[in-house]
């Protein structure tokens, strides 16, 4: 399970949504001194706070400081199919409009067209599974008080 703190920013009925603080890795990478990411990370350009929906049978009110999480076998899915399906369609449609004989506009034209329907089998799938319980991020554990954090 793949965790992250968060803070409870409304509430529903079996589920609550929370704000998280996403954060960048330059502070674990050896380039950190010259690069510009690193830069932009220090002055806090980069932080931007995501909202999301996480299910939850626990009480909790505005302002709770809580873990969610995700499972890994559902985030390694969707990374696969938000970035490997589409180089796929880009891959396997230029591959057979080369191997088809047609000019290289046509080829690039094929690309494109395979990328365009490989985004559009992602979509789909993640609309058809999306609301699925399984799939959801959920509330782990309430926090207290003093070990929030800067959420």
């Amino acid at each position: 399970m793949i965790e992250e703190r968060a803070r409870v920013v409304a509430v529903e009925k079996g589920a609550v949504w929370v704000e998280t603080l996403r954060k960048g890795t330059c502070s674990s990478c050896s380039g950190n001194a010259g690069c510009g990411q690193a830069l932009m990370d220090r002055m806090g350009v980069d932080r931007r706070r995501g909202y999301i929906r996480a299910l939850s049978d626990l009480q909790l009110r505005v302002g709770d400081g809580v873990v969610i999480g995700v499972r890994e076998e559902f985030l390694v899915r969707g990374s696969l199919l938000v970035y490997l399906l589409p180089l796929l369609g880009i891959f396997t449609c230029g591959l057979l409009a080369q191997e088809a004989g047609l000019g290289e506009s046509l080829v690039i034209l094929a690309g494109g067209l395979g990328f365009a329907l490989a985004c559009s089998m992602a979509r789909w799938s993640s609309r058809r599974t999306g609301d699925h319980p399984a799939m959801q991020p959920i509330v782990l554990r309430a926090l207290l008080n003093d070990s929030v954090g800067s959420c």
